[in-house]
């Protein structure tokens, strides 16, 4: 069977676009992969967390996972930090790994900005943790949305590379699985802008823990125009507002967006928003009402993440080993 691994950062207020863009995915994964979901706490810290609310958002996003459907029995859930393997294959593919294809990251330029010169060389070599974290387990496939492409294209590179400069095909070229419709869920304040914990609005996003009323809310006061829903998806070419609440009701319903327009076209927005706030209350009222059971038990989350560590260990070592053994390591 095909390998996965997928990760997400514990960064708290997960919300919508993780869920859609992440998450709901990996549900839909676990009985045709062997699947590796981790909390990538290490990524996290490119930036400074404190140090009791990054424990706090790794229970966060393990309960995400569990709460929507995510079986720690059937796949593996673990915290990056309890696997050593990833900072170890990680400074290996530091030495693999060339500057120019570092410096080709659009992400980097982006978080760091103007302060290019103050950001952590963590932020900038993150995507050769990105690499380990998925060839530490010789994981086959990766789902990725548009924004991570690039990273899983420095990934293949630095597969590639490694195989060359060591003259073997030990390590497999990942393939990306990219989903359909609202894969990139943007703000509902401004569907320009992708949705983010950042923003400074909170009626930008549904967060997951967001209760029946405060989705409905949200959704009520989403940011549309004014004109009817048009008849078909190249009606929405420069609406984006409307595109956005579109792509968000296609991908909860698990239809396309022709055919939402096909049942909606000619209704105003009124009516849409309507349908839109049942259907999410719907879909994520019991996930966030669960999430909101399990943290409440830090214990058994805790359960769940020491398990899978060791599960991700016996996986990883091995391969590490053998990783060691091609370079040149002497191992005790």
């Amino acid at each position: 069977m095909n390998r996965i691994f997928s990760g997400v950062q514990p960064t708290g207020n997960l919300h919508l676009g993780n869920y859609l863009g992440a998450i709901r995915n990996w549900v839909k994964l676990q009985d045709d992969y062997e699947c590796i979901f981790c909390v990538v706490d290490m990524h996290a810290i490119t930036v400074w967390q404190d140090p009791q609310q990054l424990i706090a958002n790794t229970r966060e996003v393990a309960a995400a996972m569990i709460a929507s459907g995510v079986d720690p029995k059937k796949n593996i859930i673990f915290n990056q930090s309890m696997v050593p393997g990833h900072a170890e294959l990680a400074w290996i593919f530091n030495c693999v790994a060339r500057l120019g294809w570092l410096n080709r990251m659009t992400q980097f330029k982006e978080k760091a900005g103007s302060n290019r010169e103050k950001a952590s060389v963590g932020l900038y070599s993150y995507p050769n943790l990105m690499a380990a974290d998925i060839m530490l387990y010789k994981a086959t496939h990766v789902p990725v949305g548009e924004d991570q492409k690039q990273h899983l294209e420095l990934t293949r590179d630095v597969a590639q590379k490694f195989n060359n400069d060591f003259k073997n095909d030990f390590f497999p070229i990942v393939e990306p699985l990219i989903f359909g419709e609202a894969t990139r869920v943007m703000s509902l304040r401004d569907g320009s802008k992708k949705m983010s914990k950042s923003d400074p609005s909170a009626a930008s996003r549904i967060v997951m823990t967001d209760g029946p009323d405060e989705i409905a809310k949200k959704i009520r006061k989403a940011k549309t125009d004014a004109h009817p829903i048009p008849e078909n998806k190249e009606g929405l070419d420069g609406r984006p507002d409307a595109a956005n609440l579109m792509g968000i009701f296609a991908a909860l319903s698990d239809r396309n967006v022709d055919s939402i327009c096909g049942e909606y076209g000619g209704s105003q927005f009124s009516t849409f928003k309507q349908a839109l706030s049942d259907l999410a209350v719907e879909k994520l009222g019991p996930i966030g009402s669960e999430m909101q059971r399990l943290m409440a038990d830090s214990s058994s989350i805790d359960a769940v993440l020491h398990d899978g560590a060791e599960q991700a260990r016996a996986i990883s070592e091995p391969i590490l080993n053998d990783i060691k053994d091609i370079v040149g390591f002497l191992r005790p």
